[in-house]
């Protein structure tokens, strides 16, 4: 630790804390613009500039590490016509037309720390280039005229995402930002996170939806964890008169710490889908609107029998799936593969241990379609220099950054493969019984891999000091010895020692972990009545496949679909921002959502629907939901957030 004085505060703070984080910690306001708290220090726009006692300079305090005995001041005349100069410039290299830009107003940074300097004007004359609009992209909005060259969005697209679409062309006055080589953002490698639109002081990039929708001031700003799928990211979304405004990540969720992906914040903004706003009977072939006491009756009447079944989404809450459950009474399955390996001899790991390892395998799953977040966390490692080996059946969105790539029809051979390899190269971490001339002999004609690229990604994950290993839906699906063998190779490989794992499996829907430890079995085919609750989740050919044999087919849902079409009931359920529940994502965290919207007055959230179907069918339920999830032997160790 080490001891400073900041505007006659005496301090102590960790050795290698820059000037300006001691400042924070002591109540200290520095007024910055290129700096966030989530971003390597750049030091670039020279607002944070301070007097440090024996300097002859001003020092930029995002950059300047804080030494013992120093000595800091931030208010002082030499500083504030230093700070209203580097201001006037910024002003002045583009056309910054504040009263008609979108965040005027109070939440612009740059406006906001000329108001704090006493700035009305600048007495710098502008530059009046022509700087053009890129609204390309299907969700963002670059406008150049306000970009102050930050390089926010540029650090958060390459430090938290690892994507590393956006850079700078030219240099100086002549600096523009740009995406890959110079092309559309909308024609670009840009995966649509939206984490540079949340980085960016000013109006330079902007949410297409969010615009003149309302200033921080004027809305209202609500934590939530996001539902698109089992990573369970922390969110904080923006509404206004019941709307929805915008979604950003939430800088303090300790899951994914701010970082989004387009499925947690534009997905839901863009839903067009139509509401079911009441319930509604099937009479004379047509769905006609209904009370909800007349159509919890007409379901009640269907469903006192042997052969009814119910199938859910995993995107349901705990609470909804618990109650389904006992309604049922077991004769229930999920339409999502859950990817759960149930009963296992390891127990899986953190997201964090992503950035411990210094080698991963991502098995059975494309990270860039589903569970984006994890991947990002992936992309960054392997920018941090960590090894990726990718082992597939089809190809991967992850192949181009792999340094090795096995592909094959089925998994087991690779992995058996990978084992030989890794114990023939005398680098495993635990003992196994497999030969390595046997396996290795024919595993080019069992997989059409040559020896010599197993070999290869064997040296790298063998040599690794950390392993993480990431498998998903076409593992899980495999046969039962594709199991065993991960099992296996998590052992041979590190990535499970003692106690200790970096096994993490991505498990489809928000609540596919829940779903599995309460007992909901593999889908199959109803042959008498079938309750379908899906909430607002996407209606998939499978399951229009599966309830074509049904003699009566009840649909709780939020949108209309061909699965309420085909329905002889239909119950409106709330969406994701109607309602709150519990989910457990996909490392054992049970978090709990919030109701941010209110919904239409006939609209009941999945748990009041289900709950209340109990009631007429005379059914007794029970609350306690967490009684369940541990009754079984869990994969990953449950815990509270």
């Amino acid at each position: 630790m080490i001891k400073l004085t900041i505007d006659g505060k005496m301090i102590e703070v960790k050795e290698g804390t820059t000037v300006l984080r001691a400042a924070e910690q002591a109540g200290v306001v520095i007024p910055t613009l290129c700096n966030h708290p989530h971003l390597t220090p750049y030091g670039g726009c020279r607002l944070c500039l301070v007097e440090v006692e024996g300097f002859r300079t001003l020092q930029p305090s995002c950059t300047l590490p804080a030494s013992n005995n120093m000595v800091v001041r931030t208010d002082t005349p030499k500083i504030h016509a230093a700070r209203k100069f580097v201001l006037s410039l910024i002003f002045s290299e583009r056309n910054h037309f504040c009263p008609y830009c979108q965040v005027s107003g109070g939440d612009c940074e740059l406006q906001n720390n000329a108001y704090l300097e006493g700035m009305t004007h600048w007495p710098i004359q502008p530059n009046w280039q022509r700087y053009e609009v890129d609204a390309s992209h299907p969700y963002i909005i670059i406008e150049h005229n306000r970009c102050i060259l930050c390089r926010r969005c540029v650090r958060a697209c390459g430090e938290l995402v690892g994507n590393f679409t956006l850079g700078f062309a030219e240099r100086g006055a002549a600096s523009i930002l740009q995406a890959d080589l110079g092309i559309p953002l909308g024609e670009s490698t840009c995966v649509s996170c939206g984490m540079c639109v949340q980085v960016c002081p000013t109006g330079a990039i902007i949410d297409r939806s969010s615009a003149y929708q309302g200033l921080d001031k004027n809305v209202e700003r609500i934590e939530t964890v996001c539902q698109g799928c089992s990573v369970g990211c922390g969110l904080t979304v923006v509404i206004r008169d019941n709307r929805l405004l915008r979604i950003e990540g939430n800088w303090d969720a300790p899951i994914n710490q701010g970082l989004t992906c387009e499925i947690g914040r534009y997905k839901p903004l863009y839903d067009d889908r139509k509401r079911i706003e009441t319930p509604m009977i099937r009479r004379a072939g047509k769905l006609t609107p209904t009370t909800w006491e007349e159509a919890l009756a007409e379901v009640s009447l269907h469903f006192d029998h042997d052969d009814a079944a119910a199938i859910a989404s995993s995107r349901l809450s705990v609470e909804s799936l618990h109650v389904l459950k006992q309604i049922f009474k077991g004769k229930t399955g999920i339409i999502e593969t859950s990817s759960v390996i149930s009963g296992g001899q390891i127990t899986e790991g953190k997201l964090s241990e992503l950035e411990k390892a210094d080698c991963m395998l991502v098995i059975g799953t494309d990270l860039a379609e589903n569970q984006q977040v994890a991947g990002f966390m992936v992309k960054r490692a392997v920018q941090s220099g960590a090894e990726l080996v990718v082992i597939d059946t089809i190809p991967n969105s992850f192949d181009g950054i792999a340094s090795h790539t096995l592909k094959a029809g089925d998994l087991a051979p690779i992995l058996q493969g990978l084992m030989a390899a890794i114990t023939k190269l005398n680098l495993a971490k635990a003992q196994t019984n497999i030969k390595p001339w046997d396996v290795l002999g024919t595993f080019t004609a069992k997989t059409g891999i040559q020896v010599d690229a197993i070999l290869a990604a064997a040296q790298a994950v063998g040599s690794a000091k950390q392993v993480a290993i990431i498998y998903g839906e076409r593992l899980v699906t495999s046969a039962a010895e594709t199991i065993s063998l991960l099992m296996d190779l998590a052992l041979v490989s590190g990535a499970v020692d003692g106690e200790h794992s970096s096994v993490i499996g991505v498990k489809g829907e928000a609540n596919g972990l829940a779903a599995s430890l309460m007992g909901f079995n593999t889908l199959t085919v109803p042959t008498g009545a079938c309750y379908v609750a899906m909430g607002d989740a996407a209606i998939t050919e499978d399951l229009i496949k599966t309830i074509q044999t049904t003699t009566f087919l009840v649909a709780q849902a939020s949108y209309v679909s061909e699965l309420t079409e085909r329905a002889d009931v239909v119950l409106p359920a709330a969406i994701w921002a109607e309602e709150s529940g519990h989910f457990i994502n996909l490392e054992g965290t049970i978090q709990q959502t919030s109701v941010i919207l209110e919904a239409s007055p006939q609209v009941k959230t999945n748990t009041k629907i289900l709950t209340a179907l109990a009631q007429k069918m005379g059914i007794k339920i029970s609350t306690d939901w967490q009684t369940p999830l541990h009754t079984g032997k869990s994969p990953v160790v449950l815990h509270n957030q």
